[in-house]
């Protein structure tokens, strides 16, 4: 069995383009927003959802039926049609350096997307490889009470003070306990995560 290679994308300015305008098309969209990607759906009708997003200028809709030079130049593709034929018609027009997932065909796909809990800078995700889309959401559902809400602002902290420490501390000992005292329980759950962490840093610093 072939192993697949986790990996974060930055989009922002990339072509993207979704075949279907259902349901399916409309979840890989809404995922695709916030990225900034260039994405266009091909289809001759879309969703009320996706008539909003095209409304406000998100995307862009082609209403219209496939045709292969609909996905030249392409960085990512999604076959999301009910049409298994139209979406091998789709894999057999991807391009070789275009990446392409198929809705009902995982095997043949060249990435899956995962399941996901986004927190502000953190992102857990969740991926069977296109076995059961159903147990990753359940994990994900799972993971959503562990990292709940909490890790937007403490993601935040934690980048704050770690530019400080990396920027101020040169002992490569002290820099690595502050770096592991910050990422604890306590500050996790602190009221004031700035103050407890200046208190922290005036400590070790002048142990």
């Amino acid at each position: 069995m072939e192993s697949y290679y986790p990996i974060m994308l930055k989009l922002a300015g990339k072509k993207v383009v979704v075949v279907g305008g259902g349901r399916v098309a409309e979840r890989k969209i809404s995922g695709l927003i916030a990225t900034k990607a260039n994405i266009t759906v091909i289809a001759p009708e879309i969703s009320l959802e996706l008539q909003l997003f095209v409304k406000t200028g998100k995307i862009e809709w082609l209403a219209k039926i496939f045709s292969d030079e609909d996905i030249e130049g392409a960085f990512l593709v999604f076959a999301a049609t009910n049409d298994r034929e139209l979406n091998q018609k789709i894999k057999d027009a991807t391009e070789a350096n275009s990446l392409i997932t198929i809705a009902d065909d995982p095997e043949e796909s060249d990435f899956h997307v995962p399941a996901k809990v986004q927190r502000g800078r953190l992102t857990v995700a969740v991926s069977t490889g296109g076995a059961s889309p159903t147990l990753a959401r359940k994990i994900r559902s799972q993971l959503e009470q562990e990292f709940d809400e909490r890790y937007e602002d403490y993601l935040n902290f934690l980048l704050a003070a770690r530019q400080q420490i990396l920027q101020e501390v040169k002992d490569p000992s002290l820099k690595s306990k502050l770096l592991n005292q910050i990422v604890t329980p306590q500050f996790l759950n602190s009221k004031n995560r700035l103050a407890d962490f200046q208190a922290l840093y005036k400590e070790l610093i002048h142990h």
